[in-house]
C-alpha cells in the first residue's frame, strides 16, 4: 500500500495545473488556447498578468517539493522518494485532470530538486536564472538547467536512485522541449527581450 500511495498521491498532486487554476482566478483565458498552448508559467506570462504567472510558477514548483517531503516524512526510503519524485513530475506532464495533456515540467522539476536537496535546487535555479538573464529565452534556460541538473545531483546526492530519478526527469524535460529546440536552431524561438520603441531616438 505504501508503494502504491507513494506513486498515486504524488501523481495526483502533480496533475493539479496551477496555470489553469490561476488563469481562472484572474479571469484570464485558458493557457491551452493561446501562445504555445502549454499550461505553464511562461505561457501565462504572455497575457501580461505577472501575478498569474508568479502564482503558476510557485504552485507548480511547490507541488514538486511537497511530494518529495511527504515521501521523506512517511517513508524515508530512497526508492520511495525517487518514485514520488518521478510520479509528481509525470503527473504534471500527463495530468489526469487535463486528459493527460500537461506542461513541460520545468517548475515542478525545480520543486523536486529543492525537496531532494536545497543546494541542488538552488544550483538548478541559479543556472536557469543566469542563462535567462543573458539570453532572455525561457526554453533555452530550461534546457541548459535540465542538462546540468544530473551533474549537480551527482555532487550533492551521489550515485543513487534519487540521482537516477532526476536524470530521468531531465531527459523527459529536454524531450518535452523538442519543438523549442527546433525553433532555437532556426532562430525562430521567442524571447522576453524588450522591443525597442520605434519612436525613441
Amino acid at each position: 500500500m505504501l508503494k502504491i500511495a507513494a506513486i498515486l498521491i504524488p501523481y495526483l498532486i502533480g496533475s493539479i495545473s496551477f496555470a489553469v487554476l490561476s488563469s481562472k482566478f484572474f479571469g484570464l483565458p485558458d493557457p491551452r488556447t493561446y501562445g504555445s498552448g502549454n499550461p505553464g508559467a511562461t505561457n501565462v506570462m504572455r497575457t501580461g498578468k505577472k501575478a498569474a504567472a508568479a502564482l503558476t510558477l510557485f504552485g507548480d514548483g511547490i507541488k514538486g517539493t511537497v511530494a518529495v517531503l511527504l515521501a521523506q516524512h512517511y517513508s524515508g526510503l530512497p526508492a520511495v522518494v525517487a518514485a514520488a519524485s518521478l510520479a509528481v513530475f509525470l503527473g504534471h506532464l500527463f495530468p489526469v485532470f487535463l486528459k493527460f495533456k500537461g506542461g513541460k515540467g520545468v517548475a515542478t522539476a525545480l520543486g523536486v530538486s529543492f525537496g531532494l536537496n536545497f543546494w541542488l535546487g538552488a544550483s538548478v535555479a541559479g543556472t536557469w536564472l543566469a542563462v535567462f538573464l543573458i539570453t532572455r529565452i525561457s526554453s533555452l534556460s530550461a534546457i541548459i538547467a535540465a542538462l546540468l541538473a544530473p551533474v549537480y545531483a551527482l555532487f550533492f546526492l551521489g550515485q543513487n536512485i534519487m540521482t537516477l530519478a532526476l536524470l530521468t526527469m531531465s531527459l523527459l524535460l529536454v524531450w518535452r522541449h523538442k519543438s523549442n529546440m527546433l525553433k532555437l536552431a532556426s532562430g525562430e524561438e521567442g524571447s522576453f527581450r524588450r522591443k525597442k520603441d520605434p519612436t525613441s531616438p
